[in-house]
């Protein structure tokens, strides 16, 4: 495979040395190119932003309307889309990835209306693989509800999600279909429009049924969990409308091309061998969390005289409550420190080792960077933050939302570690250490939940990550023979700085006891202004000064140190 990589890789060498002629006698035209991308990626990092941002926030009103049985209705709301996480993510496999590559192929060598033909096939196939994905899940709703102990409530909620199933693989398709004209603007409206319209769903049927009608939290909850299918429905509309407005429509439906060569069949069949791996190793996190979802309440009913309520409650205090923030951090940090993936790959395909070991250690020492001072912080801060989201939180269920933060350090450094061991290459490796740490979460589980009851899932989580966290660092190192040296001490150097950080957040949030007690949401918000801009403040002078920030923002970091007289 690496040999089939190198000799592809000198035939784009040749093509681009052809390529660069034409590029630099058409300076002007490239230029516009340039400028579409960066409003492009503009556009999509600003969705990303917002796209997160209502996903953390709505909860907060949400949460309040659901009364007295808010901890249960996050519950449902969280198993229902646990499930659905994984059907969406086995339901596009990869296919909008390809697509835009495909297009993009296309359209650089003069093929457009292959792209077209391309999309047209490619859609009725994934709206074939909707279908039956929705179908399956639809179908099989009792089981799943069954295996998470949710009962007859929890297939509700999971049948109302089968309905965005439906769609789900073909609007990724189109989403592909704008990424590979570089075009990321409807890329990025319909994720706004999907998200907007979804919480706006959710916001007004909850409010309708909690507050104005008959109070039914469980009607809510479908409600909520039905918004997936509406946001989608909008995303679609957006999607379709910057296709006529670009002219591209039409386009869709004409007639195959005569000069189209094209074997859509093995495109397809080869794109799903490829996704596989990353399927597997991409969706770790939900399936540790679909073990802790099927085997939780179920072994908690051996072993305890905790009611049905109760255990959901308890689930949701350790899964689906910190989930909303912990999946901000681990999505943030992995991004910042991801970014230079794609390039690992490429130094690899040329055999440049000592390049692709400088950007594993820039890569992790990006995630810790990023990841340290805010998890450090959130934990100091868990009272206010908690309260914020939730209400004020019990003895148990801020002990377990604490848990949960620590436990975000594991997850993120997988996230991290297994793309990059895909990168080098590593696929069977990876999958297969994925699959040791789910046999070792599987075995803990049951004991670990006799022992620890609600912390039980959280300690068989996080030392089933162990496992294949160490086995994919000692296999990357053995692979590039990067400075374990330099990650350790860089790793030191950023807890250092937290740990300094944190000290100064910690006097801060006791002195701050004296004047107001984060027991409101309003007080809570002030905790986590006040006290996140001293964090973010000393951290950032500390880096600054260690010149550990010149990693983050580059040159830019130098020209603040001259401003603020540090050098």
């Amino acid at each position: 495979m690496l040999a089939f990589y190198k000799s592809q890789a000198k035939v784009y060498n040749k093509k681009y040395q052809t390529f660069g002629k034409i590029i630099m006698t058409e300076e002007k035209s490239q230029l516009t190119q340039q400028q579409q991308m960066v409003r492009g990626t503009a556009w999509l990092t600003a969705s990303n932003f917002i796209s997160r941002l209502l996903g953390a926030f709505y909860i907060i009103p949400w949460y309040a309307w659901m009364g007295s049985h808010a901890e249960q209705a996050n519950a449902l709301f969280g198993m229902g889309y646990n499930v659905y996480a994984i059907f969406l993510l086995i339901s596009t496999a990869g296919i909008p990835v390809a697509i835009a590559k495909q297009v993009s192929k296309y359209n650089t060598i003069g093929q457009g209306e292959t792209s077209f033909y391309l999309l047209r096939k490619v859609l009725s196939v994934m709206l074939g693989l909707g279908f039956v994905f929705a179908l399956i899940m639809y179908a099989g709703s009792p089981a799943l509800a069954a295996w998470s102990g949710g009962g007859q409530d929890l297939v509700r909620v999971m049948k109302s999600l089968s309905w965005a199933v439906l769609i789900f693989p073909a609007m990724s398709v189109l989403r592909g279909f704008f990424q590979g004209f570089n075009n990321l603007k409807p890329y990025a409206m319909s994720q706004i429009a999907e998200q907007v319209i979804r919480v706006i769903w959710m916001l007004l049927t909850a409010f309708f049924i909690m507050k104005m009608g008959s109070g039914d939290y469980i009607t809510a909850v479908i409600q909520s969990t039905f918004a997936a299918f509406i946001g989608m429905i909008a995303s679609v509309a957006v999607l379709v409308f910057y296709l006529w407005r670009e002219g591209k429509l039409m386009a869709i439906f004409a007639k195959k091309p005569e000069t189209v060569d094209l074997n859509t069949t093995s495109l397809l069949i080869e794109t799903f061998k490829e996704a596989i791996p990353f399927i597997i190793t991409g969706s770790a996190i939900q399936l540790f969390q679909l073990v802790d979802q099927w085997s939780f309440i179920n072994t908690m009913t051996m072993f305890t005289d905790y009611s049905n309520t109760q255990l959901q409650v308890l689930y949701a205090y350790f899964s689906s409550n910190p989930n909303k923030i912990t999946m901000i951090l681990i999505s943030i940090a992995t991004a910042i420190a991801g970014a230079g993936i794609p390039l690992l790959t490429e130094n690899f395909v040329n055999n440049d080792k000592k390049a692709a070991a400088h950007l594993i250690i820039h890569n992790i020492q990006m995630l810790l960077m990023v990841l340290t001072p805010a998890l450090l912080g959130s934990i100091i801060l868990a009272k206010p933050l908690y309260t914020l989201f939730y209400g004020t939180p019990s003895t148990t269920a801020l002990g377990l939302f604490i848990a949960s933060l620590i436990q975000v350090i594991f997850l993120s450094l997988y996230s991290l570690l297994g793309p990059m061991l895909q990168a080098l290459f590593e696929n069977r490796k990876a999958i297969l250490y994925f699959v040791y740490g789910m046999v070792i979460k599987i075995v803990l589980q049951i004991p670990s939940i006799y022992l620890f009851h609600a912390y039980g899932p959280l300690v068989s989580t996080t030392i089933g990550l162990t496992v294949p966290i160490y086995l994919m660092y000692k296999q990357i190192h053995a692979v590039t023979r990067f400075n374990r040296r330099a990650v350790l001490k860089g790793s030191l150097l950023i807890a250092i700085l937290s740990v300094i950080m944190g000290l100064v957040v910690t006097l801060g949030y006791y002195g701050l006891n004296f004047v107001i007690s984060p027991d409101t949401r309003l007080s809570s918000v002030l905790y986590l202004l006040i006290l996140g801009a001293l964090g973010i403040a000393v951290y950032g002078f500390l880096a600054l000064v260690t010149k550990l920030l010149d990693k983050l923002i580059g040159q830019r970091a130098e020209t603040l140190r001259q401003k603020l007289h540090l050098q």
